[in-house]
């Protein structure tokens, strides 16, 4: 128990630092093609309230739906497909599914199905596959994206039903609600909810927009940074208080108190139309003079998700890391975290 105890699941961790008005800044590309996420958090230092700019955006974030036990192949339908797929912005991702464990799907907003499946099942569908690249033991999982073929074996030969979890980018011009589409299924419609909880207080490391790696000691790393992110968002105390066994993490250093801090959450099933919205809008936060040096948004995607970015495949392993930090600085200066596990192919 204690030598497992003792073995820190590996991770990967990329790290870029740009400024939002280059012409090759990478950051909306790094958005659009992570596809699949839960949770979006705000960190403002300085600051007493979400701003109203915030709140008005959570409230026009895309609905999404979720239907239970649908048949994969309605989903490949002609109709289906001209009327959702053809127009590049819907996403679909199973729902209460373990990708190390049971059959997972992704349809991504390029058209592409993505489908891992176990070993038996695999098998039963009799279609061409790739072994997935981090399993343990023999091969168990394979993921794949043909048509008639698929089609037969999706409705015939081995048909799977999954929850699943839908939305699409309202500027699309679908006519047709997915609720309307899939009447005949149970279906319900959900839109994003937002949560506030303000920081007193709060011990908060130095950050110097030029300083990735904080070599000169005179701001934190990038990781560092993120260990205290996390720390914030747990509600973990980082002062390190002898009195408790629980939890020695303290915040690193160079550091400072802040009297006030914003710490606003949107949950739901969040698609990176959106996530471009809130980032656009925190890069106006610092128009006006602010106390706060930086702002954060992290994003938080399904650890059970296929994919992480792009088509790259994301495996579960100890803790299905699969996320990704803005820093945003006065001078339009952004640092950019991408995190994932052990068993997920490396970041962009």
């Amino acid at each position: 128990m204690l030598r497992e105890m003792g073995k820190c699941a590996r991770h990967l961790l990329v790290c870029e630092k740009s400024n939002f008005t280059h012409g090759k800044s990478a950051h909306r590309k790094r958005v659009d093609t992570h596809h699949y996420n839960y949770r979006v958090s705000i960190l403002i230092p300085e600051c007493r309230m979400v701003p109203p700019a915030i709140t008005a955006i959570s409230k026009t974030l895309e609905n999404y739906y979720l239907v239970k036990q649908l048949p994969l192949h309605e989903m490949l339908e002609p109709e289906f497909i001209n009327m959702y797929v053809k127009k590049g912005n819907f996403y679909a991702l199973s729902y209460n599914s373990r990708i190390d464990q049971d059959n997972t799907v992704a349809l991504l907003p390029t058209g592409k199905l993505i489908l891992s499946v176990d070993k038996d099942t695999y098998e039963e569908l009799g279609l061409e596959g790739q072994p997935s690249k981090y399993s343990h033991r023999t091969v168990m999982r394979y993921s794949r994206k043909r048509y008639n073929r698929v089609m037969w074996a999706l409705k015939e030969k081995k048909p799977l039903s999954f929850d699943l979890l839908m939305s699409c980018n309202s500027s699309g011009g679908n006519e047709t609600s997915l609720a309307s589409y899939f009447v005949k299924y149970q279906c319900q419609v959900y839109q994003p909810t937002l949560s506030t909880r303000i920081l007193n207080e709060t011990v908060c490391p130095v950050l110097l927009s030029n300083e990735l790696n904080g070599k000169e000691n005179e701001s934190c790393s990038s990781q560092e940074f993120l260990d205290w992110l996390g720390a914030v968002f747990s509600d973990i105390d980082c002062n390190n208080q002898a009195d408790s066994f629980l939890s020695t993490y303290c915040c690193p250093e160079p550091n400072t108190v802040l009297d006030k801090a914003c710490l606003c959450t949107i949950s739901g099933f969040i698609i990176p139309e959106g996530i471009n919205r809130l980032l656009d809008q925190l890069r106006l936060y610092f128009e006006e003079p602010k106390l706060a040096p930086w702002v954060s948004m992290t994003v938080h995607g399904f650890a059970d998700s296929p994919v992480s970015w792009g088509q790259s495949e994301h495996g579960y392993h100890k803790g299905g890391e699969n996320l990704y930090n803005f820093v945003l600085f006065r001078n339009q200066d952004y640092w950019l975290h991408m995190a994932v596990g052990a068993q997920t192919d490396c970041p962009p």
